[in-house]
């Protein structure tokens, strides 16, 4: 296995240029994939074999191993990729005395990615083995899992190629408050603290995934998040940029946050009141003044109960 896939990775074929977009460019395939398959694929078969013995494969499956694994995700091939990301996954889960080292080991690339490079082709699927594993903690949760989500997933957010991995980082942030709802308020705050001055983009995205933390939250962990998250709220729906202002104001069509905004709207009006009044009189795109409309309706049907 070693001897026919641990290579050193092509350098990228557009070194300078903007990252890869998997809806605009065309991924750049290995020309050896027949061969590196058949190799990935006789790998699986032998550590998902009843008859594999953890105990003498430790000899060979070490952490240098592990390592050389992971260099892999940077290839430009998705097929591989993928692979490599099921390998590994099968490694973690066979490899009690490695799983440590493997965690840290994918934290040490996204702080490379986050901190120095900004590139880096495999985020997304170690963001899916990494969603696996969270699924897994066990509750209480350790400081250590608390410090990752912290320190390691939360300033994800700050890269300029968050499009290419959002979806398996959201996932991961809401395996987190799903199993300790006490983290919504750090998450929240770091949010905030990250959010986009001027990429409307990169803001819906954002939109999006307090969308989904508002459908988990509890009660009480809105209410220690309402008045800052609402204010950043109040300047997206005066967002002249068509889907930031949308994107908002679809909040109001969410039943379950709805009903938190219902037993807050005393706090909650007279943040957003001023900019939904501004917006419904002076924003270009009539789709917004009629979703202005509703979320005021939304808010009169609350005063009349």
């Amino acid at each position: 296995f070693a001897a026919n896939l641990f290579r050193a990775i092509p350098p990228p074929v557009n070194p300078h240029g903007d990252a890869f977009d998997p809806e605009e460019d065309e991924p750049v395939l290995e020309l050896a994939w027949p061969h590196l398959q058949i190799v990935y694929e006789l790998f699986l078969r032998f550590v998902e074999s009843p008859d594999f013995n953890t105990n003498i494969a430790k000899r060979y499956i070490d952490q240098q191993f592990v390592l050389r694994l992971l260099d892999l995700f940077d290839s430009e091939d998705p097929r591989e990729r993928d692979v490599v990301k099921t390998n590994l996954h099968r490694i973690y889960g066979k490899f009690l005395n490695l799983r440590a080292f493997i965690r840290r080991s994918i934290n040490n690339v996204f702080f490379q990615f986050v901190y120095e490079t900004e590139r880096h082709n495999g985020i997304a699927e170690l963001l899916e083995i990494l969603g696996s594993i969270i699924n897994g903690f066990a509750l209480p949760l350790k400081g250590e899992h608390k410090n990752f989500l912290g320190r390691v997933l939360l300033p994800l957010h700050k890269t300029k190629g968050l499009s290419l991995y959002y979806a398996q980082l959201a996932y991961c942030i809401i395996q987190f408050l799903e199993k300790e709802s006490s983290l919504t308020e750090m998450v929240i705050h770091t949010l905030l603290k990250y959010w986009p001055k001027v990429n409307s983009s990169k803001t819906v995205m954002f939109l999006r995934e307090c969308e989904e933390i508002l459908t988990e939250i509890d009660p009480q962990q809105f209410r220690v998040i309402q008045i800052p998250l609402f204010k950043q709220l109040a300047v997206c729906i005066r967002s002249p940029h068509f889907q930031v202002a949308e994107q908002t104001l679809y909040l109001w069509s969410n039943e379950f946050i709805v009903n938190h905004i219902a037993d807050n709207v005393d706090t909650i009006l007279p943040i957003v009141y001023p900019a939904l009044h501004v917006s419904a009189r002076s924003h270009w795109n009539p789709q917004i003044h009629a979703l202005v409309l509703n979320a005021l309706k939304v808010f009169g049907d609350i005063n009349s109960q």
